[in-house]
């Protein structure tokens, strides 16, 4: 996925001895000293270097002393009383990201020599950045805030007028640029280059003039144009959707999974009092590396649109009226009883967490209930992280035996025409009209139950309308194309009276059947490890924040810790 990986050594057990700041180590040959450092407990701050791009050594933020094995006369090392070489050291210092360990090599992280280097670039970096923090979106998260606190020197020398560059650049459909913040990392322009393979940022004049643009003619539009935002060490990219919405420092993370395809990209939600203000890929190796797509980034807004359902609606010669969850729920298992049980079809969408779909089978099952099928959501695949299939959990539907690929489905609007099908639930918020099941022959059914989070063409023609929680309000587990089982946490309330959908198939179980043993996520998880083979021995925290892979789900059921 990336074209470099500093941060992984090609080989954990070809080890070499390094001292780090007087402690004798044994370190992965080929690291680079940042890395070093960063396994050592130690830190060595840094602009430009990033651990998945080419190294250019641009901030020169990383300066570190040097040292190399004394020898002797006969060419070989003098040791030192504890038996280790003595180390000389070089009288000026090296950066860290563009310098490999060797065996015996000496590295001092926190000298006086390197303490006066970092502060003199501090210095220089400093001279001509405007004071922005205030009205900056970066405050709260940005390097150069950080380290001009801990390396920086309190005082300015500098008398001269600082140089003016342009500010509020539309760079692109997403981002805005403020060139005047630029401390010329160039890193959003290695990102685009070579993770992207998009050609269209680079620097135009020189010295204390350098500014960062796109080429003439081009726009920096890529599908993840936003990553230089997360990937900038200071305020010049910010991403026009979250631009003064809020202060970092006010938003609470919490560690999710982007939905809105079926690649599962780690997350962190960021909100604040109810509301997401934003999204921003959490690193996963195993799935999407530290990078995440602008559609899915910014795909949460339907949190907050005005289609969203927020309580049960009920219909009545022809109107839907808000009712209780009570009478919501009544209403629906008194409809379900009065058809045959091969009279019932049911959509249990690709959209819902495992332990919702485990709910909705258990139920199913105990209805003696055979034709439920999936709605197929094509996505938009790419070449790098954006899967084909628009549904974030179909493997998960496949694993619990509830999908056909939409097979079966595309046969039910000739079943209802027919009278075969007289009541369908339709969970996930599925169009199913959208789907090709015609408003007209949906209009047939005796019963159509619609649970989601937006009003649509298939809700408008419900009888009863049950309101779910979206992805940033529900918490349970996912499996992603690539048979990576993954975990989600809420991190917001639902709007309303709207309920996470295992709630609602749970009381509706217990309205149809009397059935009553899950209270809570956890109750369906271990539920769902000790009946489906392929989780069997898993719990909750084995899970962990980057999940677990699960190889071959639907033949061999084996698990694999990743």
């Amino acid at each position: 996925m990336n074209p470099w990986n500093h941060d992984v050594a090609k080989d954990e057990k070809d080890l070499v001895d390094v001292q780090v700041d007087g402690v004798w180590m044994q370190m992965p040959r080929g690291l680079n000293v940042v890395e070093v450092a960063h396994r050592a407990k130690k830190f060595i701050p840094h602009y430009c270097y990033h651990p998945k791009l080419s190294v250019v050594g641009n901030c020169r933020m990383c300066l570190f002393e040097m040292g190399a094995p004394k020898m002797g006369p006969d060419r070989k090392p003098v040791l030192g009383a504890d038996g280790k070489p003595e180390i000389a050291w070089m009288p000026r210092p090296q950066i860290g990201c563009a310098t490999n360990i060797a065996p015996g090599m000496g590295i001092r992280t926190d000298s006086p020599l390197v303490k006066d280097c970092r502060n003199g670039v501090m210095e220089f970096l400093l001279i001509n950045h405007p004071l922005d923090c205030p009205i900056c979106d970066q405050a709260g998260e940005c390097k150069l805030q950080e380290y001009s606190v801990e390396y920086g020197t309190g005082a300015s020398r500098f008398v001269e007028n600082k140089v003016k560059k342009p500010k509020n650049v539309d760079l692109g459909k997403r981002i805005v640029l403020d060139d005047e913040r630029c401390i010329l990392c160039s890193r959003c322009i290695r990102f685009s280059s070579e993770v992207m393979k998009d050609d269209v940022l680079g620097f135009v004049n020189r010295g204390s003039h350098s500014t960062l643009t796109a080429y003439p003619g081009k726009s920096f539009d890529n599908a993840y144009s936003l990553n230089t935002a997360d990937i900038c060490p200071v305020g010049a990219l910010t991403s026009k959707d979250f631009r003064f919405q809020m202060r970092v420092w006010f938003l609470k993370e919490t560690k999710s999974l982007c939905t809105s395809c079926g690649t599962g990209c780690n997350i962190t939600i960021g909100s604040r009092e109810g509301k997401v203000h934003r999204l921003t890929p959490r690193e996963n190796e195993s799935v999407n590396s530290q990078w995440m797509c602008d559609f899915g980034r910014l795909n949460f807004h339907d949190l907050e649109s005005k289609k969203r359902l927020d309580r049960p609606l009920l219909k009545a010669a022809g109107q839907q009226f808000p009712a209780t969850w009570t009478d919501a729920i009544q209403r629906s298992a008194d409809a379900l009883k009065k058809v045959k049980p091969d009279e019932i079809a049911v959509v249990a969408s690709g959209r819902l967490t495992n332990e919702e779909l485990f709910v909705l089978k258990r139920l199913l099952g105990e209805l003696g209930v055979t034709r439920v099928d999936t709605v197929m959501n094509p996505g938009q695949a790419d070449n790098f992280l954006r899967s084909g299939d628009g549904n974030p959990n179909s493997r998960g539907t496949e694993l619990l035996g509830l999908s056909s690929g939409g097979r079966k489905l595309s046969a039910w609007a000739g079943e209802i025409a027919l009278g075969k099908i007289k009541a369908l639930l339709v969970l996930g918020g599925e169009e199913l009209v959208a789907a090709g099941i015609p408003a007209e022959t949906l209009g047939k059914l005796e019963v159509l139950i619609f649970s989601g989070i937006l009003s649509n063409a298939t809700s408008q023609l419900a009888h009863v309308v049950l309101p779910g929680a979206a992805f940033a309000e529900k918490t349970g587990s996912m499996l992603n194309v690539h048979g990576r089982l993954q975990r989600m946490t809420r991190a917001i309330p639902a709007p309303g009276e709207a309920r996470e959908d295992w709630m609602i198939l749970r009381d509706m179980r217990m309205a149809l059947t009397g059935g009553n043993s899950l209270h809570s996520v956890e109750d369906v998880w271990k539920s769902m490890s000790a009946e489906i083979a392929q989780l069997s021995g898993l719990n909750w925290a084995r899970i962990g924040d980057l999940g677990i892979q699960i190889e071959s789900v639907l033949h061999q059921g084996q698990v694999k810790a990743g």
